[in-house]
This record gives structure tokens, C-alpha cells and sequence, in this order.
């Protein structure tokens, strides 16, 4: 149950009063709190690099884990961090001033990715999959500098599902991205603590607590993305059955390799029947 006790962290302050939104909180929580604790997140004493983009999602991710450290369920350092990638329009004071305001430990690096992703990407094409990986670098450097053994992300279950289909229909793999992972160098994990949220949850809180949410559409690469047609089809089954995101996704949970046609996870040559024995 969530104390009378709101504005347990500047992050709250202002937190609505409402019965609506004090079971949007909690159930949040509680969804972190499952997350954290189901993929083995914590590490006592740890410091993690919370990546804040502005978005709904990262404001959502960053309460949440302050509540649960105010809870003593999050026995972590925590530091935000926000990549100012240089994107025409960015509103590069937003940020530093939010979280200054909110009293939260935070680093605020510049690196010009922004100039190199159009350079470098073809006219007409997207530029997420190149500014994804050059903005991940820099937060793996970021993290090692500051002392830091996780990346915190907030990608949400929508964001999982949504990637699970787009591997599906234009990568033709089963795959997604997991709520934690060590990076290929094998030095840092990479931990999303809303993997069980719903990004409609995200969005309800971060408006409801007013926090000066960023676009995410700033370089104009967003339009006709293929992640966008997925959403769209999603958004489709959950308005002819309501709830079909959270089956889907808890199916991601409950896989059966052995009825997949994976040769690497089964070897169907070495399948035999039971035969009976001479004298049987």
C-alpha cells in the first residue's frame, strides 16, 4: 500500500491527490518492483547510470526507482544521465534545470551524434538504428567513468512487444530486447526495470505529474518508421480485444523451445521413440 506520506522525494511533489491516480502509482511500482527483483537486478551497493531522455518513459523510470529506494527496496547509487546528442531543437536547459530542481545526482554529457547520423545515413532512410548505437557507446563510456555497473533504460513492455514483432516480421528471428543483459565487452549490465509497465501507464503519470516532457521526434527520422506500423497493428488488436498486449507479452515469458523449429535448441535428428523391450 502506498504511505500517506506522497511527496516522499522532490520527483512527487504536487503528486495528484486522486484514488485514479494513487493505483496508477502503485501499480507502477509494483511492476518495477517484479521486474527488479524477477531478473536479478540489484546488486547491494551498486551505482547505476539512469539514462534520461526527457521522455515520458525515463521521467516514469526515474520516480519509480527514487520511490523504491525511498522504500529501502533499491539498495543502489543512483546517477541520471542525459546525452545531449545535438539535435537541432533540443531544448539543452530542460533537463539540467528539472533535475537541479528535483535534487537528483545527474551528468549531463554533449557529444554531436546527431552530425555524424546524417552524414552518414542515406537520404530517405532512418536515422534510430545509428543514433541507438552511437548514443550507447557514449552512455557505456559515461557509466565506466563514473563508476557505474549498470545501464539503466527505460524501455517499457510495449517497447519489448513491439521489437519481438519487428524482429518477427522484418528480421525473421525470434527476438527482443531482455530486461537485462551484460554488454559485449562483458563489463556493464544493462537493466530495464519497466519491462512489466505499459507505456500507457508511462504516459499517464509523467502528464499527470506534469514533468517537462521532451519529444522524441526532434531529427524529423520518425514518420513511416517500421516500429510505428507495428504500434499500429497492436493498437489495433488491443481495441478489438481488449488486453491482448498482456497476453502477448507474458507469452514472452513462457516459451517452449522444444515446439520451436530452432535445430541449435532442439536436435530433432536425435529424437527417439520409446520402443518397447524384448519380453514385454
Amino acid at each position: 500500500m502506498l504511505d500517506d506520506l506522497d511527496d516522499i522525494h522532490p520527483l512527487f511533489h504536487g503528486a495528484p491527490k486522486t484514488t485514479e491516480f494513487k493505483k496508477l502509482r502503485k501499480r507502477i511500482i509494483k511492476n518495477v518492483r517484479e521486474a527488479v527483483d524477477q531478473y536479478g537486478m540489484v546488486e547491494r551497493d551498486a551505482r547505476w547510470l539512469v539514462c534520461l531522455s526527457g521522455g515520458k518513459d525515463s521521467y516514469t523510470l526515474l520516480a519509480a526507482l527514487y520511490e523504491l529506494k525511498w522504500r529501502g527496496m533499491l539498495p543502489v547509487d543512483i546517477l541520471a544521465c542525459n546525452l545531449d546528442q545535438g539535435q537541432p531543437g533540443f531544448p539543452a536547459t530542460v533537463l539540467p534545470e528539472f533535475l537541479e530542481r528535483m535534487q537528483v545526482p545527474h551528468r549531463i554529457e554533449y557529444q554531436d551524434t546527431y552530425s555524424i547520423v546524417v552524414d552518414k545515413v542515406p537520404q530517405g532512410r532512418t536515422y534510430c538504428a545509428l543514433c541507438s548505437r552511437l548514443r550507447r557507446g557514449n552512455l557505456y563510456r559515461i557509466a565506466r567513468e563514473e563508476g557505474c555497473s549498470a545501464v539503466v533504460l527505460g524501455h517499457h513492455r510495449d517497447d519489448i512487444l513491439e521489437t519481438f514483432f519487428m524482429n518477427l516480421f522484418h528480421g525473421g528471428r525470434l527476438a527482443t530486447m531482455p530486461p537485462k543483459l551484460v554488454n559485449e565487452e562483458g563489463d556493464l549490465f544493462v537493466y530495464r526495470p519497466l519491462a512489466h509497465v505499459a507505456e500507457a501507464d508511462c504516459e499517464k503519470f509523467a502528464r499527470a505529474m506534469n514533468y517537462p516532457i521532451i519529444p522524441c521526434d526532434l531529427c524529423g527520422s520518425q514518420d513511416g518508421l517500421q516500429r510505428q506500423q507495428v504500434k499500429q497493428i497492436l493498437d489495433g488488436w488491443e481495441a478489438n480485444a481488449p488486453g491482448r498486449r498482456q497476453v502477448m507479452f507474458r507469452a514472452l515469458m513462457n516459451v517452449r523451445p522444444t515446439h520451436l523449429l530452432d535445430t541449435k535448441l532442439q536436435d530433432f535428428a536425435a529424437l527417439m521413440r520409446d520402443l518397447p523391450q524384448d519380453g514385454d
